[in-house]
C-alpha cells in the first residue's frame, strides 16, 4: 500500500515521503496512529496544500522534545525492588518503571519511549537507558536499581 507520511517515522521516511509499506502496517499502526494517509490523488493535493501547517507543527514538536531533552539529559533515576541477598532481583524493572519514575519527577515519558538495549534491569547497579522524546531527540539517563532486602 502507498501512504504519504504525515509525519517523521524512524527506519521509513520524513515528512511528505511517498512510501511503500505492507497493508497491515498502514491499517493497523500509520493510519490509525495519524502518522500516514493512503496515497490518493485528493490526499497527496490536500498534503500540498497543508504542507506548511504540518512543517512548522512538526519544527515545534522537535523544539519542544529538545527542551525536554536538555532537561532530562544526564539525569539519575533511583528505582527501589525487592532484592536477594546476591543482588539479583524477585522481578525485575521494565521500562515502565522507569517512565513511572520520571513522571513522578515531573516529566510526560511514556512506557514505549524507554529504552532498554538488553531488556528489563534484573539486577542490583547502575545502568545506562535511552530516552526517545522524538525520533531525533534521543536522550541517556541512568537508572539506579537499589535493593530491599526481604
Amino acid at each position: 500500500m502507498q501512504v504519504i507520511l504525515l509525519e517523521k517515522v524512524v527506519n521509513l521516511g520524513n515528512l511528505g515521503d511517498i512510501v511503500k509499506v505492507k497493508d497491515g502496517f498502514a491499517r493497523n499502526y500509520l493510519i490509525p496512529t495519524k502518522l500516514a494517509r493512503r496515497a490518493t490523488k485528493d490526499a497527496i493535493a490536500e498534503f500540498e496544500v497543508r504542507r506548511a501547517e504540518l512543517e512548522k507543527a512538526a519544527a515545534e514538536k522537535l523544539a519542544a522534545a529538545q527542551a525536554e531533552g536538555e532537561k532530562l539529559a544526564g539525569l539519575t533515576v533511583q528505582i527501589s525492588q525487592k532484592a536477594g541477598v546476591d543482588g539479583r532481583l524477585f522481578g525485575s524493572v521494565t521500562n515502565y518503571d522507569i517512565a513511572e519514575a520520571l513522571n513522578g519527577q515531573g516529566f510526560k515519558i511514556e512506557k514505549m519511549q524507554v529504552r532498554l538495549p538488553n531488556g528489563p534491569l534484573k539486577t542490583v547497579g547502575d545502568f545506562p537507558v535511552q530516552v526517545a522524546l522524538h525520533t531525533d531527540v534521543v536522550v541517556d539517563v541512568n537508572v539506579s536499581v537499589l535493593g530491599e532486602h526481604a
